[in-house]
Order: C-alpha cells, then sequence, then structure tokens
C-alpha cells in the first residue's frame, strides 16, 4: 500500500519521522520510495513472499505499540466490560421511536415478562429530551427532517417522562422526573440496568444557544463541512439536515460541564449509563478548533470523564463512532456499534448487516466489543440475526412492540433468569473467510468464529445476494434467487481452541449442530460440509474431546436448544476426585448434552442421580436440568464412565 513520506523499517521496527511507531515488523516487510506522478513525496509498503499472487496475512507489527506511542486510547482487554452485556435488554426505538413514553416503557417490559423472557437492561432511546426548534432549524419542517433539526433545550427530561407531566409545563420535583419511571421499572420488573440515549453534541442538532439556564454551556451555532469523498459516497438525511440547520456546538472548554451536570442528574435519577449517537458529526467541525482531531480528542475525553465519574459499571455504547478520531481517543469506552442500523423493512440490509460487522469486529474489537444493534424477535430474518448475535460476544437485546414477539427463538438466547450465555471475546470471521466476500461472490460462505470457557462456537451464514450499489449509493439485491453453497467446519475454525482444551488435547473434537441436532466426531485436521441456501444458517458447538485414564473419551456439549450450547459450560475437571469421573458446572436450564465413546455408569446432579439417554451410534448423552430457583445459579454435574 503507499504511504506517507517519512515511514521507514530497520531493526524490525517501522519508524515514522523518526519515531518508533510498530515493534516485531516481520522481516519480510519492506518500504521503498515511491516515484512517478503524485507519489513522488511517498513511500510504499508491502511484503516479499515465495509464492506469486500470494493472499497470505502478514503481520506489519504490533498495534500495543502504537497504543503505548499515542497514549490516547486503550485495548479491548485492558476496558471494563459494562455488566449490562451479559443480560438480555430491550430497546424502545422500534417499538415507539420518538413518540415512546413512560407507560410505554412498562408496556414492553410487561409484555415481555409475561412471555417468560425478562428483560433486565432497557434503552430509552430517542424521544426522553427536552429539545425544540429554533427559527433556522424550523425550515427543516418543509423536507421532512425537522427531528435533525431540533437542539437540546434542556438536560432535563421533557413532560412524557414526568409524573402527570403536561406539554409546556415543567416540573422541578426531582422524584417527579424521569426517576419515577426509572424506579418504578426496577422495583416492578427486576430491571437491573437503564440508559438512555443522547448524542454526542446533546441532540441532532447540538445544544440551542442562550437557552435559559444552559448558557453556561456556551453553544454557537457551527455547520457541518463534510469531506467529498463522504458527500459523494454516502448521502445522508441527518448530516444534509445539519449541514443546512447548523449544530449548536458546545464551547470544548466547557464540554466536560456538560456531559457531567447531564449525566449526574441521570444518575441521581438511577440511570446506570448511556447510548451516546450521532459521534461522527465532530470530524466536520473542526475549523476554528484546532481540527477534527483536537476537537474530537477534547470532547471524548470529557465524555470518558463524565462517564467515569457518573456511572461506576463504565455504562456507555459508543455509536455511530467509527471515525479514527474517536477510536484513537478512547481510553474506557468499551462497547461500540459495529454496524449501520437494524432496518426491519429493507430486504436487502439482513445480510450485509451480519457480513459488515463481522469484518468490521476485525479492526474494532481490537478497540471495544462491538455491538450488533437491537434486532425484532418477530421477523422473518429473526433467526438469522439472533444465531449471529448468539456468536458475536455481543449483548442481545431486541426492539420488539408490546405483544409481537417471538419467545420461542428467545427462550435460544435468553435463559429465565434474564441472563444470556455471552461468548468471550468478539465474534470475528474464520481465517479462511477473510479473503473472501460472502455478499456478492456467489461461491463463499460467511463463518464467524467465537470461544466460551471450554470450547468454542461456529456461527456459518450464507449472506449472498445483496451489496452496496456504487450507482444507486444504497443497499441493493443485486440476485433474487442466489443459490445454494457448500463449505466445511473444522475445529481450527475457532482460532483460540488451543488456549481451553488443555495440554494434553490430542486436536479432535466433537461438533455439535443447533439446527439439526446432530453430533459429528472429528479427528484432527477433518471437516465436516455444510450446505446452505439463501440467507440460511447454521451454528456448531465445537468441543475439544478429553481422553481419561480409562480409555473413555468425553466431551461436554452443552444446553442443545441454546444458539450458543456451549456457553452454559463454566467449570469442567476431569479425574479430579476419582478417575473416570467428570466434573461440570453447568449455568441455564433445558437440555444438556455431551458426547462419550461409552454409555455412562451414572449421572447426578447436585448429588442427585439423573436419568439420561444415550445414542449409542452418535455417542450423544441426554439429560434435563431444571429452571434453578436462585439467579445464574451453576448446577454440579457429575458423570462417571
Amino acid at each position: 500500500m503507499t504511504v506517507g513520506a517519512g515511514i521507514s523499517v530497520s531493526n524490525r521496527r517501522l519508524n515514522v519521522l523518526g519515531e518508533n511507531i510498530l515493534s516485531d515488523v516481520h522481516e519480510n516487510i519492506i518500504v521503498t520510495p515511491a516515484s512517478g506522478g503524485l507519489l513522488t513525496n511517498g513511500a510504499f509498503i508491502g511484503v516479499q513472499s515465495d509464492q506469486i499472487g500470494s493472499r497470505r496475512v502478514f503481520p506489519v507489527g504490533k498495534l500495543q505499540t502504537v497504543e503505548g506511542h499515542l497514549q490516547t486510547f486503550c485495548h479491548r482487554e485492558r476496558k471494563k466490560m459494562p455488566d449490562m452485556l451479559n443480560w438480555f435488554g430491550w430497546c424502545t426505538w422500534d417499538a415507539f421511536y420518538t413518540n415512546v413514553t413512560a407507560e410505554g416503557v412498562k408496556q414492553g417490559l410487561e409484555s415481555l415478562e409475561q412471555g417468560g423472557i425478562p428483560a433486565k437492561f432497557v434503552i430509552i432511546d430517542d424521544g426522553w429530551q427536552s429539545v425544540g426548534m429554533d427559527p433556522t432549524s424550523e425550515k427543516a419542517q418543509a423536507d421532512n427532517s425537522a427531528n435533525f433539526a431540533n437542539r437540546l433545550t434542556n438536560i432535563k427530561e421533557n413532560h412524557k417522562f414526568q409524573k402527570d407531566g403536561k406539554e409546556g409545563e415543567r416540573v422541578e420535583d426531582p422524584a417527579m422526573g424521569i426517576s419515577h419511571i426509572v424506579t418504578e421499572i426496577k422495583d416492578q420488573h427486576s430491571v437491573k440496568y437503564v440508559y438512555v440515549w443522547h448524542a454526542l453534541a446533546g441532540y441532532w442538532g447540538g445544544v440551542r444557544p442562550g437557552m435559559a439556564g444552559m448558557e453556561h454551556y456556551e453553544s454557537k451555532m457551527a455547520y457541518p463541512v463534510s469531506s467529498p469523498g463522504v458527500k459523494s459516497n454516502e448521502p445522508c438525511d441527518a448530516l444534509n439536515s445539519i449541514t443546512k440547520t447548523g449544530l449548536g456546538l458546545v464551547n470544548p472548554e466547557k464540554v466536560y460541564n456538560f456531559y457531567n451536570e447531564l449525566h449526574s442528574y441521570l444518575a441521581s435519577a438511577g440511570i446506570d449509563g448511556v447510548k451516546v449517537d450521532v459521534q461522527n458529526i465532530l470530524e466536520t467541525l473542526g475549523a476554528g478548533h484546532g481540527g477534527r482531531v483536537k476537537l474530537a480528542r477534547k470532547y471524548h475525553q470529557a465524555l470518558e470523564a463524565s462517564i467515569s465519574r457518573n456511572f461506576r459499571d463504565n455504562g456507555i455504547i459508543s455509536c455511530m463512532s467509527h471515525n479514527t478520531d474517536g477510536l484513537y481517543s478512547a481510553k474506557r469506552t468499551a462497547v461500540i456499534r459495529a454496524s449501520d442500523d437494524f432496518w426491519p423493512r429493507d430486504p436487502a440490509s439482513h445480510t450485509i448487516h451480519i457480513a459488515s460487522v463481522a469484518y468490521n469486529t476485525i479492526f474494532l474489537g481490537e478497540f471495544m466489543q462491538p455491538d450488533w444493534d437491537m434486532f425484532h424477535s418477530l421477523h422473518e430474518m429473526a433467526e438469522y440475526h439472533g444465531a449471529a448475535r448468539a456468536v458475536g460476544g455481543c449483548a442481545i437485546y431486541v426492539s420488539d412492540k408490546p405483544g409481537q414477539h417471538d419467545f420461542n427463538l428467545l427462550k435460544k438466547l435468553v435463559l429465565p433468569d434474564g441472563s444470556i450465555l455471552r461468548a468471550k471475546l468478539p465474534g470475528r470471521p474464520t481465517r479462511d473467510c477473510l479473503f473472501s466476500d460472502p455478499a456478492r461472490d456467489g461461491k463463499s460462505l460467511l463463518k464467524i468464529w467465537n470461544l466460551n470457557d471450554h470450547n468454542g462456537v461456529v456461527g456459518v451464514f450464507n449472506c449472498q445476494g445483496a451489496g452496496w450499489c456504487k450507482v444507486g449509493k444504497k443497499n441493493l439485491i443485486h440476485d433474487e434467487q442466489p443459490g445454494t453453497i457448500t463449505g466445511i467446519i473444522r475445529a481450527k475454525d475457532v482460532d483460540y481452541l488451543p488456549r481451553v482444551a488443555g495440554d494434553r488435547w490430542n486436536g479432535d473434537a466433537v461438533v455439535y449442530s443447533h439446527l439439526h441436532g446432530e453430533l459429528v466426531y472429528l479427528a484432527k485436521n477433518t471437516s465436516l460440509p455444510i450446505t446452505l441456501k439463501a440467507r440460511e444458517y447454521e451454528v456448531f458447538t465445537v468441543v475439544p474431546v478429553k481422553q481419561l485414564s480409562n480409555k473413555t473419551v468425553f466431551a461436554p456439549i452443552g444446553l442443545t436448544k441454546m444458539f450458543n450450547s456451549g456457553g452454559a459450560i463454566k467449570e469442567l475437571n476431569d479425574e479430579a476426585e476419582k478417575p473416570g469421573t467428570v466434573n461440570i458446572k453447568v449455568r441455564g436450564c433445558g437440555v444438556f448434552g455431551a458426547y462419550s465413546s461409552v454409555r455412562p455408569k451414572r449421572i447426578q446432579v447436585d448429588a442427585k442421580e439423573a436419568e439420561f439417554e444415550y445414542d449409542e451410534a452418535s455417542g450423544l448423552i441426554t439429560f434435563d436440568l431444571q429452571v434453578p430457583e436462585k439467579e445464574m445459579y451453576l448446577w454440579n454435574v457429575t458423570v462417571e464412565l
């Protein structure tokens, strides 16, 4: 690739203008001066390979070195993950859009609870804030972009979230504000975490200058200036509206005061975190503030300082925030939306959504835990979306309207106590998918891998048929009937499987398919074929086998009715107490499955004999685990072989 001048490689270090940026640079990475045309002031960085046309991946260096050099951001592993990631959630957006009310929030929670799937975290999306127009923004009403032209007029909630609130009136008693609904849903519905939405600039149109009680933020009108590339490649109604009507930008020197006063009010009302949207807008507002990087750094430092002070669980979801200015300024923020929105009524969007998040995660997953956005449980592509989130390692939350749920689907994702079986890492494409195009090439499946405590999971998706149209500047279906595609599953698709398999692992594994309920034993370096039609998926639990001292081979699968079956296994000890015995700690309820080369002599659950079935042909053991009385309870399972 072509890079700027001043870059050199020596002694396995990549230097920029004399400063060491990357260490441990691979020996076949080369930098040569560019020549001719517009490249005379640049250089070319590439790789020498012994294979012509090689598509192998070569590491250039370690991103950790960039972290140490810049000291402006941190890697995901060093950040505190908010606990809301481990629980099922509900977002108000698609259910109510900006018409959301306190009563609507209660309706949504009650509806899910009645179906046995309680939401333990809630996101009150756009629609709770006090906003309004000024003479400039009122022009936007003519072109149907009025909401983007609204500006924040008060840091407190609007009348819809005040107890017995009336439009045009403000209740000053904090107990009568948003606090009343937060307290009610936590007390009556056992909700653990409540987040609310706000834009990085306060609202889409910023903070209205000169508003009573907000003068000290020193908001001034600013007008975005987009780069020509963004203008020509991604038309955006929101950006077009804000460009016309402007944005009330809080003085960067006062923005910490703004965030802290907003967040401290929310925290005092029982709010646990915020979804901070519209972050990329800062890259269009750098003029007069020292440039976009300086402006972004000022805002993000203030935002993170306020989050740290007011939300002890690091309660923030970062949205519309893929600009590098923000990524390289985030020391604390641990969750980032990795995709465009979930578009329930756009048939072209669903396969693209899954593919784009998976590939975006290769980069974004180094900084934060990618968020896959909400989805609808009652939708023709609901299982497809649900399976992807199960392997994504992300928060799982829906935006169903009250009464419109598929509880059979949700039970594959959520346990009766509202917890989920979340995988440990950001879900990423398998190595053999890195240089394929599973949305457009007509021949490739997308495989996404993740890791649990003692096994792995691979989701396989046929994403063919739709993509971004360079002419129409939108997602389009380019193949109405994409064909059936066949690929393979291997144990080594789970990149980090050796990390949890143990030192004695010989490379053999068992693979359990969620939809077909089939168990297959895979010897080391062998594979299993998988064939999917358009928009079909399958999820495989991949379990390294253990050979016991009595020559029995055993592998616990987990809760077979869940998408991420293996996430239920929290502890695994073989022959710790006596030969031929395996002890497992399991979270959840339902059908538990395991592989054994022989019929077990006995199975106990919490020291009580358990009835089980054993299939001689496949080696599959199954038995039932009841719904535990305690939240996050771990069953003690003993298998004697």
